[in-house]
This record gives structure tokens, sequence and C-alpha cells, in this order.
């Protein structure tokens, strides 16, 4: 670190591991534009954001996170960029930046992104794959075309069961034969209302590791049916098979299962809506506070709205309800806050519970499945008061 950063770091012991220096951040020709996140993987390029750096009410660019599959494209020029909408369509439609600025209502909404994965680090026994923390989830505003009205302007056929989406990404290994990830939508949910073809981010070009120049924005399922990169949606008449499709990749056994259990290949089923769940980004976890203090985060849940956050600072013997915000629109997270006056000096836990518009509520343990996708367990902040 100290040969990246160019000196030495006195205080380099306390460092969170893998977190990439703001400095280097900058200077990385990847990471220009990234804050203070803290790096999973390098190949494919994976970083994640603490809770404490998602405070604001809209995630900034400089702070969301980036989730990789392959080697992102180096031509990334919107001026010649081209989508194409093929397949099981009454029209086949090769459409530029401009066009869908031209040809279609352009909206912003606030849309909130979250890893399948996110929460993997604290399954135990542990999953393979990226050991996400809390860090893999913003809401950002996105700037673009509803995805419903240009399938609708190529003509949906009858048949058409399944979206397929590609980018210009490619393959690690380097193989122009083999794709790094391709993933769909059903198309009842590919045809709602908010879900973007999006060639913005918070009113400015969008983040090249975020997707540059137009990508997906698919709010509460699995950031991955969002693509980044986009070229090309194909309207298929079967449940798409491109590569993260099949498997065990971004599913979940079709029954509750035991930590460790052996679970066969075809009892796993597509990971749809994303749980209910929330974090606190105020105060930081080991914090140092007064004996009264704002505590506040965010909540969100699938295709759902929350209807109550609580916090608890006795381990969950009691609850104290908070103030929350209505979502700004349907896909956005819901910010909350509360003020805690604490009884007396010492150690204590704050913990959120999030309740979603169908009365489902975050769980304390882990609803542990092979792949470790889903962890929606409450989230855990430990402070020090005096």
């Amino acid at each position: 670190m100290s040969a990246m950063v160019g000196a030495s770091i006195p205080f380099h012991r306390n460092m969170p591991f893998g977190l990439v220096p703001a400095a280097f951040a900058q200077d990385h020709d990847v990471l220009a534009g990234k804050d203070g996140l803290t790096l999973l993987n390098d190949r494919p390029l994976n970083v994640e954001t603490p809770p404490e750096l998602l405070d604001d009410a809209v995630t900034p660019t400089n702070r969301h996170f980036v989730r990789n599959n392959g080697v992102p494209p180096e031509n990334t020029d919107p001026e010649n960029w081209t989508l194409t909408i093929d397949g099981f369509v009454d029209n086949k439609l090769t459409l530029s930046i401009a066009d869908l600025r031209e040809n279609f209502e352009v909206v912003k909404l606030q849309l909130t992104l979250e890893c399948g994965g996110n929460g993997r680090g604290a399954f135990n026994p542990p999953a393979k794959g990226l050991q996400w923390t809390y860090g893999g989830i913003g809401c950002a505003e996105w700037t673009g075309v509803r995805l419903k009205d240009v399938l609708e302007k190529a003509g949906v056929q009858s048949n058409v069961v399944y979206t397929a989406h590609y980018g210009a990404d490619t393959h690690l290994s380097g193989n122009p034969d083999r794709q790094p990830i391709s993933r769909g939508l059903p198309i009842a949910k590919a045809m709602t209302d908010n879900i973007l073809i999006a060639f913005e981010m918070n009113g400015e070009a969008m983040h090249p590791m975020n997707g540059a120049p137009l990508r997906l924005v698919v709010p509460g399922w699995p950031a991955s049916t969002a693509h980044k990169w986009l070229t090309r949606i194909e309207l298929r008449d079967q449940v798409h098979d491109g590569p993260k499709m099949m498997g065990t990749s971004y599913r979940v056994p079709a029954y509750p299962v035991a930590a460790g259990q052996q679970v066969s290949t075809e009892d796993f089923v597509i990971i749809e809506r994303m749980p209910v769940k929330s974090i606190v980004t105020f105060p930081a976890n080991g914090a140092d506070i007064g004996m009264e203090t704002e505590v506040r985060g965010h909540a969100w849940s699938g295709d759902r709205s929350i209807s109550k956050l609580d916090i608890s600072i006795d381990f969950g013997a009691t609850w104290q309800s908070t103030e929350l915000d209505a979502p700004v629109n349907d896909g956005a997270w819901q910010n909350w806050r509360a003020t805690l006056a604490l009884p007396q000096a010492g150690y204590y836990e704050i913990w959120a519970r999030a309740t979603d518009s169908e009365a489902e509520t975050q769980p304390f343990a882990i609803a542990w499945n092979p792949k470790g996708y889903l962890n929606n367990t409450m989230h855990r902040v430990g402070v020090r008061a005096s």
C-alpha cells in the first residue's frame, strides 16, 4: 500500500482489509471517481461501500458499489453506441443513445440496486464467492427510458416468456466466444414501469465501472439482471439460458435447508425479488458517541415498500419506532431516522429491523443456502457512549 500511494502510512494497522486508499482510487484508471470503497477482488474488479459512506439519501456516484463479472469494454464512446432489440419481436430495432433520448420519454428515478450476494461474508459455514459484507447496495438517481416503452415499440410477440441481456464486457479467459454473464427477466417483470435503460447517473455521465454509456437498472431484483455496457436485448420463448442463469448461479434451494446441507442442482430456483432489509449508516460501527445521538439509515424490500423500521439498544428485548420516509418513487429505498437517549455510559449495539408492506420482517439469524445469497439479517452497529 505504501508503494501504491508513494509514502509511508503511519496508521496502516488501522486500515480495514482490502480498503482502496482514496488517493490511489483517484489515480488508478478503473477506480478514478470512486472514494473510500473496499476492494473485494481485482479481476474482475469488485468493490463495496462501508455502511457509514452510504449515509446520503441518494448514493453519490463515487460511493456506489461496483460488481463486475468480466472485463469491461475499453471503447465506450456514447456517440457510436447502439442497442439492438431482437428475437420474437414484430420490428427489430437498432437504436443509438440519441435515438433513445429523442423517441422515448426520458425519466429520472431513484432506484435501488443490490448484489444478490450482499452479506455473503457472514455465512457459516462459509459460502464460496465474493465475501460482501453490507456494501453491495446503492440507490442513485438514474436517467433513461423505460425498458417497457422500448419493448412495446419493437412489438412483443405473444410467445415471449423471458428477456435476454447482452453487454460489451468480455470473458476473463479472453475467449471471444464466451460471455461473462447474460441474464434476463420474465417478460411480465420487464414490462413494469420502473425498469430503465439508463444513460446518466446522478445527473451526469455514468461512471465507467457502473456501466457507461448504457445499462439496465432493475430495482428490487438481483443487480445481475441489470446488465452493464448494454448492447442487445433479445426476447425469447423460453427462460433464458445464458451464462449465470443456469445451474446454481443466482439461485437458492426451493425449500429451507440446514447450514452446510448438500442440495441437488435441480432443487434450485431462480432468485427474483430481493428480501426485506435495512442498514444503519450513522453512527458508524465502533464509534464513540454522546449520551444522546441521532441514528439513521435506509430500508428496502424488493418490489414492496417498507411499513416500519424499528431499532433496539438492548439486544432485541425492546424496540423503538423510527421516523420513516415514504419512497421517493417506486423502486427507491426509504430513509429513516431516530433520536436515541441512552440510559448510562457503556457499550451498546444498535439493531435495525425493517418490516415490509407484506408484513415480512428481517430475521436475526441467516437463512443459510449453499451459494450465500439473500442474507437479510438485522444490521448491528456497536458503539461506546460516554
